[in-house]
């Protein structure tokens, strides 16, 4: 999943954008809140966590501007203030959740996961693809009950798809849901991903479950 965090505290910023990445989450961040809505309004995203203290923008208005274009993509408030008042405020403006600070990176992390899981349609944090398993928390995989070892961007691939199952994935989409706003993107990178995925989730399987759309992108089907 690829999250843009807009924090003008770098500390706290890149503390948070590191945390991510270690859950395989592609992160990217600004650090005032112009470039945030130009990253949220350009970039597509499958969150943002936003603060309302920002330089330039704030939070608040960014969050209107981006609601008023349509942009659906669900978003965590950070905040300083506790106070009832600025929490409807901000839920009112089109946020999905608020943390108020100081927080642990483990409450962010839970809440943003759930964010996510309801932009798509999810309620459980295992999602199934016939005898395929994800575990959204854990991150662990299995395939008629044996479990798959993947790497972080492997992992990242196959969640992606599965979230979309059903669903077909040009290699555009699916590059930039998976890498970061400073990744040089290479179509063939995308095939040789899916290529790897393919010999440890479909391989010794009778039911494939990968399927290439020739000329188009990729689906997950069960």
């Amino acid at each position: 999943m690829r999250v843009l965090v807009v924090e003008d505290e770098r500390t706290l910023a890149n503390l948070i954008k590191e945390g991510l990445e270690e859950e395989n989450f592609s992160v990217d961040v600004a650090y005032d809140g112009e470039e945030g809505l130009f990253l949220a309004e350009n970039e597509p995203y499958d969150a943002i966590i936003l603060d309302i203290m920002l330089p330039k923008i704030d939070g608040i208005e960014i969050l209107r501007r981006i609601r008023d274009r349509g942009i659906k993509t669900p978003v965590l408030m950070l905040t300083a203030k506790s106070s009832v008042e600025d929490k409807v405020l901000g839920l009112d403006s089109g946020a999905d959740d608020y943390l108020t600070k100081p927080f642990s990176f483990e409450e962010l992390l839970a809440r943003l996961r759930a964010v996510i899981r309801r932009a798509f349609g999810e309620t459980e944090n295992i999602v199934k693809v016939a005898d395929l398993e994800l575990n959204l928390n854990t991150h662990e995989v299995k395939r008629g009950g044996v479990k798959i070892e993947l790497s972080s961007k492997e992992y990242a691939l196959l969640e992606y798809l599965v979230l979309n199952r059903n669903k077909l994935l040009t290699r555009s989409q699916i590059s930039e849901h998976i890498y970061d706003y400073e990744y040089d993107f290479d179509s063939n990178v995308i095939d040789v991903m899916i290529a790897r995925l393919r010999k440890k989730i479909d391989k010794g399987f009778n039911k494939k479950l990968i399927h290439t759309v020739r000329g188009a992108g990729y689906m997950i089907k069960g």
